[in-house]
């Protein structure tokens, strides 16, 4: 008689079923499991070791950020357990971006405990769809590359919207740029007495299907005010979409950093302009 897998079990007593896996080049790199850790607080690492996912927690229900690839729901179920709570308490789900390895486990991870969902006005068309809309700089890719389970429903929120779930409080910045919903998350931890800021970037990265041209007077703004919204958050720990991006591994234990958010938002100037000046460049 075989034994059935501990985690196995009690990704069942969630009800937690995944959707079909995303293959993507760097799909399995970014979905290797990463152990949950506290990161400072109520607040909890339970994302893979490439895809980033946040929980905030209270005695009156989660708060999850992003769900990692469609494959990625069962490890961050996996995480929540293991981080000593349940996936049924997780009350509210939100999203930095809409594409596949940050929004696509959202929908099973939705199915399993009913959470509400909410997003920017753009990032509620994608998830509501399953897919980036023809406004991301990504769509051309196709739908066999870009799409993931559609998450119905979606509540759509505003531009530094609060949200709230028990005590715990989260603040909306549209941030857009990589994508037309992009959204990056803030929010007040406290051990004690001592309370930080912590946020959670969007990724804030130039990249596109060919064809897409950042270089547009409407885009080139949109995506600078972003970054100057980003760098303007009070900001003691940043966390972000993509781990790597903020270096998240080699500064562990201890995250705390006031000048993240100023260096995060300086790369991501520095590559916007670099992307500006290839499309320049290659222009008849």
């Amino acid at each position: 008689m075989s034994l059935i897998p501990l985690t196995v079990l009690a990704l069942l007593a969630s009800g937690l079923v995944a959707d079909p896996p995303h293959a993507c080049e760097a799909c399995d790199e970014w979905n290797r499991p990463h152990q949950a850790f506290r990161v400072h607080g109520d607040t909890w690492y339970v994302g893979t070791a490439g895809v980033g996912a946040v929980l905030i927690t209270s005695p009156d229900g989660h708060i999850l950020i992003d769900g990692g690839l469609p494959q990625s729901a069962p490890l961050i179920a996996d995480n929540i357990r293991e981080a000593g709570f349940r996936l049924e308490d997780v009350k509210l789900i939100v999203n930095s971006h809409t594409h596949y390895d940050h929004a696509g486990g959202i929908s099973a991870l939705q199915r399993a405990s009913g959470p509400a969902v909410a997003a920017s006005p753009a990032a509620r068309q994608a998830l509501e769809h399953g897919g980036p809309r023809d406004n991301d700089p990504q769509f051309a890719f196709g739908p066999a590359a870009n799409d993931f389970p559609a998450v119905k429903p979606v509540r759509e929120i505003n531009d530094r919207e609060t949200l709230r779930v028990g005590p715990l409080a989260i603040t909306a910045h549209f941030t857009p740029g990589h994508t037309p919903g992009g959204t990056s998350w803030s929010w007040k931890s406290c051990e004690g007495a001592r309370c930080l800021d912590l946020v959670y970037a969007d990724s804030l990265n130039a990249v596109s299907a060919p064809g897409f041209r950042f270089d547009d007077a409407g885009r080139i703004a949109t995506f600078e005010r972003s970054i100057a919204r980003l760098e303007s958050l009070p900001c003691d720990i940043l966390l972000a979409a993509h781990p790597s991006a903020v270096d998240m591994d080699s500064r562990l234990p201890d995250l705390r950093d006031p000048s993240a958010c100023r260096n995060y938002a300086a790369g991501a100037r520095q590559r916007l302009q670099a992307r500006l000046a290839e499309e320049r460049a290659a222009s008849p």
